[in-house]
């Protein structure tokens, strides 16, 4: 079994000019041009373009992954200060209905 990088570039011959892509691993069997570029007249200006352009991908996914993680962590704490606030009240509800029944007694 090959282990590959989730994200990656590939260059392509395209009649005489020559086009990179940024590909993502979307399972084992499908794979996703993410950005492409092309009109390269060389190879190696391609693989330049496709190294410089994967870094600066890939830093930018990892930033935008940050953002989302402390979104979703900000939305589970207000969520469990909601829960506890209404835990808390439940509590509250049912002290005050046995306190009321034992005056009645």
């Amino acid at each position: 079994m090959s282990k590959s990088k989730k994200y990656d570039f590939r260059v392509l011959t395209v009649g005489d000019t020559f086009k990179t892509e940024i590909t993502r691993r979307m399972s084992a069997t499908k794979t996703i041009v993410s950005k492409s570029h092309d009109g390269f007249t060389t190879e190696d200006e391609a693989v330049a373009w496709g190294q410089k352009e994967l870094t600066a991908f890939m830093s930018t996914q990892v930033e935008r992954n940050k953002r989302k993680t402390e979104k979703k962590i900000k939305a589970k704490s207000i969520a469990d200060a909601i829960a506890a606030e209404a835990l808390t009240d439940e509590a509250s509800e049912i002290d005050l209905t046995d306190s009321t029944d034992e005056l009645e007694d």
